[in-house]
């Protein structure tokens, strides 16, 4: 059968199509591959510029009140905002590994004693009894009970190193983060211009409208989070202090940091829970089981009182 012949026009369509269709293949293979390579970078990257949208006002005042110079304002936010991160991540980290040594040297040389489980802790519902027993075994006969429970054993230890993990590469992307705000807010200005025009290309007459609504939904959530964070932070401190739980200032700095990342203050808050019903009254710690609840979850009420304020957007999007 013979091969269908097509006029001179269409051969070119077709010749220009298939032309068309492998340049958009590769097109969209490089763009693919970009994508990939610059993935592990686009996180920090959106961190950076909302971090660099919420300080820009402070760095401004700063800038000026230095004479005009953004870079040197923005070097010191950078550096300050490093020091407020790695600081506390440091002497936190510090006290792990210290305590993890000591905690290893003392399994390895039988020189750690367990005290007894007090009476009340069997009193305690649900878990009072098996813990009560597991505590006493352990404080008669530390290597057999650890050896008994090898795998449980193990499997939090596993889980602990990888909470700490994921702890340090969040303070890794914060401060790259941190650096990349610095960056952007030396050319804060231009930056700005950018936005708009190409905001202005894409939505029209409304384009500098969304960008400004969006500058002040970042600036407003940043500060509701900032704010929730002190708060919770500060209370947290209160309650450890008086609860008579070690190194309340440290813990409550921890609580900060969790708070500014979003996760429950509930994670210090639990253990030190646990160590007061042990070492507390039990009208303290009940006291505190309730103080520390209310403060994990007054985010709850604290958001909408702090988020969305003087932006013209509904909560709901915020």
């Amino acid at each position: 059968m013979a091969s269908p012949v097509y006029p001179e026009a269409d051969r070119r369509f077709i010749q220009l199509s298939v032309e068309a269709a492998i340049r958009i293949g590769l097109l969209a293979l490089l763009t693919l591959w970009a994508i990939n390579i610059v993935r592990p970078f686009i996180e920090p990257v959106l961190w950076g510029i909302i971090i660099a949208v919420a300080v820009m006002p402070i760095h401004q005042k700063v800038a000026k009140r230095l004479g005009g110079r953004p870079k040197l304002a923005a070097t010191l936010f950078t550096l300050l905002a490093l020091a407020a991160l790695l600081i506390p991540t440091i002497q936190f980290f510090g006290e792990v590994v210290e305590d993890g040594r000591g905690l290893a040297k003392g399994l390895e040389e039988g020189t750690i004693v367990v005290p007894p489980a007090p009476d009340k802790v069997r009193g305690w519902p649900v878990i009072g009894e098996p813990l009560a027993d597991v505590w006493t075994a352990a404080s008669q006969d530390l290597q057999g009970t650890l050896k008994r429970y090898q795998s449980q054993v193990a499997a939090l230890g596993s889980r602990l190193a990888g909470a700490l993990g994921g702890l340090a590469m969040t303070v890794l992307q914060f401060v790259i983060s941190f650096i990349i705000a610095g960056v952007f807010l030396v050319s804060a200005s231009s930056g700005k211009d950018a936005t708009t025009k190409l905001a202005t290309r894409v939505a029209g007459d409304q384009g500098a409208a969304f960008v400004k609504l969006s500058e002040l939904t970042i600036r407003s959530v940043a500060q509701g989070i900032l704010g929730i964070a002190v708060v919770q932070a500060l209370l947290s401190g209160v309650g450890l202090a008086l609860a008579g739980v070690p190194g309340a200032g440290l813990w409550a700095l921890i609580v900060l940091f969790l708070a500014i990342i979003q996760l429950p203050p509930l994670l210090v808050l639990g253990p030190a829970m646990v160590y007061v019903f042990g070492h507390s009254s039990t009208t303290v710690a009940v006291i505190f089981l309730v103080y520390g609840i209310i403060v994990s979850f007054s985010d709850a009420i604290l958001k909408p009182l702090l988020l969305g304020r003087g932006v013209d957007v509904p909560m709901l999007v915020i």
